[in-house]
């Protein structure tokens, strides 16, 4: 399973994923979005279908007013299988559902559930 951290940046907030630095969690906490999104574009380099470097880098496009950039990166992660993460809470979520969540954001659209 892989960890991700609910980052509280708004209402229901973008859901960036939590692990080692390359995710590019730390510099999203802590609000440093063109970092965040460097580290997280290098990570997909090397591993571009992983949906928590997806995840992250939709929550950084959704900070920084790039929303049609998130939404893709949304869909993309639900057309992926859908992975198991465990939140910090201790509360085990899909990857569908916090991209789910995230394409929620934009009340203009309608998505079929998966």
């Amino acid at each position: 399973m892989r960890m991700i951290a609910v980052l509280a940046l708004g209402l229901a907030a973008a859901t960036p994923a939590f692990a080692a630095e390359r995710t590019g969690f730390q510099a999203i906490a802590a609000g440093n979005f063109p970092m965040a999104e460097r580290q997280i574009n290098a990570a997909l380099r090397a591993a571009p279908d992983r949906p928590e470097l997806m995840l992250n880098l939709a929550a950084v496009y959704l900070q920084t007013g790039r929303s049609a950039d998130a939404r893709r990166l949304y869909a993309a992660v639900l057309d992926q299988p859908a992975v198991a993460m465990d939140m910090p809470s201790g509360a085990v979520v899909s990857s569908h559902d916090v991209a789910t969540r995230g394409l929620q954001r934009f009340p203009n659209q309608s998505f079929a559930s998966r």
